[in-house]
């Protein structure tokens, strides 16, 4: 908290220095100006503006912070790179190029959501604004506590929006607008789960040729969970050993923890195929296996027409369970998700199915086993492979994409004030060096820069990616969860006690699909959501919903579909070819 304090000194000291100085008018805009440049020159470089239209920018958040300078403006955001930069570099430049103090608070993701929440509930201002998760959309959406971002800029703070903002060329956009079509926050970084996997193992003739002779298809990049299980097998139960140290074929965590809900929240059920077709969520059921009609939520439960419990459901649960049994290190069953994230980087891990590319910085480190000495990776992001319930046409794995949330509960002077700060988070002058530090892109311009094409080789498939045709099937969580932190704290109870063995994994949806639908009827009872609250449906025999189309799907015959892969090489070449 001090160190975030004294980021805003600069600002703070040349504010008062105007001040005592006496300046006024041009005098004011001119010291800011320096500062602009300053910035410009020592920090804001690559852009993808050129530093005439950088300053041109920088102009007009000094001529728009004139109503607000002095004031000190708090905001508040969980900690990752891309906000600790944010925090420790942006804010103070903020601060000394507007006048505006600015604090930005680092705390973890489950301390943000506390203080939303209670920010939301009391009407007592905490914060002035909130980079949270998108997965709150649906949240959002229906209490009406948040002020909508495109309302925000039609009204209120139409002389203070950014002419160079340029929404559409956030790649998220979609994933913070809800069923209204209003866009209620603004993403301002953004990392996938993907597939990740040792690239150099995966080339090896002796290995290349083991694999062939025991699986009868080429070892590669998995399409299919068949190929990843079969991968899993080969590595920790044949291979065993590379250059003399214990390797595994699979890498995850168990432990009973909030993060253990995140790791299915997260998307699980999706690249298993659990819910029905659409992007960027399924409709009518979503991959949380929520089911909504006509915009009101009716039940996550196969009796009330989800898939929370279903088959698809279950069939990821179990193979979730026996992979990390049979095929991780034995102790990732007592892992956390930060405790559990570090591993692969330390060389025995062979592949991961479910990986976050916010790790890509702390990957990509010289020195370490899974980096060569020239600073190239040893390792690759791809695609996640698709369970055997998944169709075309679905989303395939999870998106993170932070976002500034802004409250009704917040004065509209600070709230603005607040706005003029989030947009300078994501302003062409400052997102394509952010996005090079945190390596968590937000703009298409920045994805396309020269600037990424030159960074690409060492970062593992992270730039091919986000250029590729296929990162529009990573989506967050969307509107169909009706209120995401109620909900998303029973996952994590009720996932433990499969990870556990305490329960099947048919026992522990059965318990999570019947939690949700009791707190999903306590919300349609309270009347606490404006619009599109919860009408829930009445059970029914599950065979009815289970034969119609769509999700709930019926349990396949064949689960376990001929494995199926693909050359990295390949694939980076039909994404070229798509684009």
């Amino acid at each position: 908290m001090f160190e975030n304090k004294n980021n805003t000194r600069h600002g703070m000291a040349l504010t008062a220095l105007l001040m005592l100085s006496g300046f006024a008018g041009t005098a004011w805009a001119d010291a800011y100006e320096d500062a602009a440049k300053k910035w410009i020159e020592s920090e804001f470089n690559p852009s993808t503006l050129s530093p005439e239209q950088q300053m041109e920018e920088l102009r007009w958040f000094i001529k728009a912070a004139e109503p607000f300078r002095g004031m000190e403006i708090n905001v508040a955001s969980e900690t990752i790179t891309t906000h600790e930069y944010e925090s420790k570099t942006l804010a103070r430049a903020f601060s000394e190029i507007t006048g505006i103090r600015l604090r930005h608070d680092l705390m973890q993701e489950g301390d943000v959501v506390e203080k939303l929440q209670t920010q939301m509930q009391s009407g007592k201002n905490i914060y002035d604004g909130y980079i949270n998760d998108s997965d709150l959309i649906g949240t959002h959406f229906r209490y009406g506590k948040a002020v909508a971002i495109s309302d925000m800029i039609e009204g209120e703070a139409k002389d203070y929006t950014l002419p160079t903002l340029d929404l559409k060329d956030f790649i998220g956009i979609s994933f913070t607008t809800g069923p209204d079509g209003k866009i209620y926050q603004l993403p301002v970084q953004q990392f996938a789960n993907l597939y990740w996997f040792r690239a150099d193992w995966f080339e090896r003739d002796d290995l290349k040729k083991q694999f062939k002779e025991r699986y009868g298809y080429e070892l590669g990049v998995p399409v299919n969970w068949s190929a990843y299980e079969d991968i899993a097998e080969f590595f920790s139960k044949h291979v065993k050993e590379i250059d003399g140290q214990r390797v595994y074929g699979h890498m995850d965590y168990g432990k009973k923890d909030p993060s253990l809900g995140w790791r299915f929240t997260d998307a699980w059920f999706s690249m298993a195929g659990a819910g029905d077709k659409g992007l960027p969520n399924g409709l009518p059921v979503d991959e949380w296996g929520i089911r909504v009609e006509d915009c009101h939520p009716v039940g996550s439960s196969v009796a009330r027409g989800g898939a929370t419990n279903g088959p698809a459901a279950v069939f990821a649960t179990q193979k979730y369970v026996d992979w990390m049994r049979e095929y991780a290190p034995r102790e990732a069953q007592g892992m956390t998700f930060s405790e559990s994230g570090p591993v692969p980087a330390q060389g025995n891990i062979a592949q991961q199915i479910f990986w976050y590319t916010a790790f890509t910085a702390d990957m990509t480190k010289p020195g370490l086993p899974v980096v060569n000495e020239d600073g190239t990776p040893k390792w690759r992001m791809a695609p996640s492979p698709k369970g055997p319930y998944w169709e075309e046409g679905m989303k395939l794995g999870y998106q993170d994409a932070g976002s500034w949330t802004f409250l009704d509960s917040t004065p509209e002077k600070r709230r603005l004030a607040a706005w003029l700060y989030a947009q300078f988070t994501v302003a062409k002058t400052v997102s394509l060096k952010k996005t090079l530090v945190g390596l968590t892109p937000i703009r298409e311009s920045d994805i396309n820069s020269d600037a990424m094409t030159e960074a690409a080789p060492k970062l593992g498939g992270l730039v091919e990616f986000y250029r590729s045709p296929a990162r529009v099937q990573w989506t967050p969580t969307g509107t169909n969860v009706p209120d995401y932190p109620r909900l998303a704290q029973l996952w994590w109870q009720y996932i433990a006690e499969a990870a556990s063995g305490d329960k099947t994994p048919q026992e522990a949806l059965d318990g999570l699909a019947e939690a949700q639908d009791t707190m999903m009827a306590r919300l349609e009872r309270a009347k606490v959501q404006p619009k599109c609250g919860p009408k829930m449906n009445e059970p029914r025999d599950p065979q009815y919903w289970l034969s119609q189309p769509g999700s709930p799907k019926p349990k396949l015959e064949n689960e376990k579909p001929q494995g199926e892969t693909v050359s990295y090489d390949e694939l980076i070449k039909s994404w070229e070819q798509e684009r």
